[in-house]
Formats: structure tokens, C-alpha cells, sequence
């Protein structure tokens, strides 16, 4: 990557420091609005996945996050809590639990049919508990679809319309470059240099976001 390149791309990342210590600021209201725009997909992703419907993955979203505001702190002080990768996932489980147990009053007493008991949402007994390998591997799969689909999202807000244009035709909807070209009326290697530059953003994106709650400035 040329010099005059890698400083136009360094220009599109923000100063890395930690998301963790800003969160500990409850007025901080940009901090906060970036940490629900990263992560509210996979709550709620996580949430349905587990058998909830959406108005209760809504509900799992909501309170996570409350949960998340109220013991931030906690969790930067100690480190006992393990990654926040991993807290995080067990927040949510347990916030997924609760609107499980939620259903056990309105469901007493009534008489289920052989309908209603084939289509009926998992017992709490069901989730699997944050440490099992099923959890942690759909988690884990959320986890990377969610870092991919924000680095996208925050890069697309960053750069040129026409240069994520080509991009999208390009690589996210499998056009050929000719065929790019052609429509949008620019060269090849216009789409290609579009193309190597936003995967160059994507990539650094996500490791910014990877690396955002490891303390680090």
C-alpha cells in the first residue's frame, strides 16, 4: 500500500482507546449510542436463536444493556469477570432465562393443545448453560457476524458513495468487475483499488472493534 494511501485509510479510524472506560462515564451519551449500535444485533440474534420471540428478544436487548450500564464498573475492576466477550454472553443468557421464567405464571392452568405443545418455546432447563460448547459456538458464530456486519456499516458511513457502490456490486452482490465497470461507467481497476481499500477498512475495523475493550489507548 502506497504511503499517500495509508494515511487516507488511517483517516478513516478513530483514535483506538478503550469503549470500556468511556462507558464508565453514564453521560456519555455518544459511547453509549456506539456500544448499542455494535451490539444490539447480536443480543437480540442471540435471543431468538434461543427460541424467544421478538418482542422478548426486545425485551433481552433492553435489559442487557441495562445491566451492562449498571455494572460496567464492576467488570473493569475486576478482571475476574473474564473477557467481556464472555460476560457479555452470560448477561445475555441469564436475561434470556428471566423471560423464560416470565412465562410460567401466564401459562399455569391452561390446557395446551397438541399444537400449541409442538411449536411451544424451550423451558429454561433448555438453554444451554454459557459454558457449553453449543452456546459458546453459536455465540462465537454471532459474535463474528456482528463485528462483520458493524465494520461494514461503520465504513460505509466513512467513505465515497460511488466508491462503496462499486464495492457492493463487487463484492457483496458477486458482480464481475467488467460488468461493475461498465455500469457505473468507470474503469476496472477503478473497481478493483475500490475494492482492496474498503476490504483494508473492514479489516482494520474489526480489529479496532475486537480490541476495544482490551484497556489499551
Amino acid at each position: 500500500m502506497s504511503q499517500t494511501m495509508t494515511s487516507q485509510t488511517e483517516d478513516f479510524i478513530p483514535t483506538r482507546y478503550s469503549l470500556l472506560s468511556r462507558l464508565q462515564n453514564r453521560d456519555d451519551k455518544d459511547s453509549w449510542k456506539d456500544f448499542f449500535d455494535t451490539y444490539w444485533r447480536l443480543i437480540y440474534s442471540i435471543a431468538l436463536r434461543s427460541g424467544l420471540t421478538e418482542d422478548e428478544a426486545q425485551d433481552v436487548v433492553q435489559e442487557t444493556i441495562i445491566c451492562v450500564a449498571k455494572d460496567i464498573d464492576k467488570f473493569k475492576r475486576d478482571r475476574m469477570f473474564g473477557s467481556f466477550k464472555g460476560w457479555l454472553r452470560n448477561l445475555t443468557r441469564w436475561r434470556i432465562t428471566d423471560q423464560l421464567r416470565k412465562r410460567k405464571p401466564r401459562a399455569a392452568g391452561k390446557n395446551v393443545s397438541p399444537a400449541e405443545e409442538n411449536t411451544r418455546l424451550p423451558e429454561t432447563s433448555e438453554i444451554p448453560d454459557p459454558a457449553d460448547d453449543g452456546l459458546e459456538k453459536i455465540w462465537d458464530e454471532e459474535w463474528q457476524t456482528n463485528l462483520m456486519d458493524a465494520a461494514l456499516e461503520r465504513v460505509k458511513r466513512r467513505v465515497k458513495e460511488e466508491h462503496y457502490q462499486m464495492f457492493d456490486l463487487n463484492v457483496i452482490r458477486q458482480w464481475p468487475a467488467n460488468k461493475v465497470a461498465k455500469t457505473l461507467e468507470v474503469s476496472v481497476a477503478q473497481v478493483y483499488l475500490a475494492k482492496y481499500r474498503i476490504l483494508m477498512l473492514i479489516k482494520r475495523e474489526v480489529r479496532l472493534l475486537e480490541k476495544q475493550w482490551d484497556g489499551s489507548k
